[in-house]
C-alpha cells in the first residue's frame, strides 16, 4: 500500500485543527483570559504542524511497529 504525503499533510492539518481547539478551550477556562489562550492557540497552531508532520514521516520511514506483510 503506497501512502502520499498528501495525507500525512491532512491528517496533520485536521488534527491541529481539533488539538488547537482543545488547548485553547482549555487555557481560556484555566487563565479565564482570551488573550492569554488566543496566543498559546497561535503559538501551538504554528509549530506543531511541523513536529506532527515530522513524526508521523518518521514512524512511516522507519518504525515498522503494528505493521503486516500482505500474504
Amino acid at each position: 500500500m503506497h501512502v502520499s504525503k498528501k495525507r500525512h499533510i491532512a491528517k496533520t492539518i485536521s488534527y491541529r485543527v481539533v488539538s488547537s481547539l482543545i488547548g485553547f478551550v482549555t487555557i481560556w477556562i484555566i487563565s479565564g483570559s482570551v488573550k492569554i489562550s488566543t496566543a498559546f492557540g497561535v503559538a501551538e497552531l504554528l509549530y506543531k504542524p511541523i513536529q506532527y508532520y515530522i513524526h508521523e514521516r518518521v514512524w512511516y520511514r522507519w518504525i515498522r511497529f503494528g505493521l503486516q506483510d500482505k500474504k
